[in-house]
């Protein structure tokens, strides 16, 4: 395993995932598969993919088996970093991951959408 995929960002890994691009990740979310947001509560607060859960990362060991096993997980934060580590904590407990390339910066620049307070349009913070 290189450097790239073990910080999810490769094609590879053990979670049987790497990474996605937005396109691609909202492709497999039309398919079933859950979008997990590991971001902190006021990032998540400002915006936020609609049906996403939100387990920010220093509570995932904690709620992972809260997660579904029998679907694939999209994991995103802001731009890509701690959505990786969570992609590897996910996959070494047998969960199939994947890593939002870019976060949910790359998911927004692609013109997709994120929902925020109140129902408004969210945005990255």
């Amino acid at each position: 395993m290189g450097w790239m995929d073990w910080l999810g960002l490769g094609g590879g890994g053990s979670s049987g995932g790497g990474a996605v691009g937005p396109a691609e990740a909202k492709s497999l979310l039309d398919g079933g598969a859950v979008l997990v947001d590991v971001r902190g509560h006021g990032e998540w607060q400002a915006g936020h993919v609609r049906g996403a859960r939100h387990v920010p990362l220093h509570e995932l060991a904690a709620r992972i088996d809260r997660l579904p096993r029998d679907r694939p997980l999209v994991v995103a934060c802001r731009s890509g970093s701690r959505s990786a580590h969570a992609v590897r904590i996910l996959g070494g407990a047998g969960l199939q991951a994947r890593n939002l390339r870019g976060g949910l910066a790359a998911w927004s620049r692609a013109g997709l959408p994120l929902e925020g307070p109140a129902g408004r349009a969210g945005r990255v913070v």
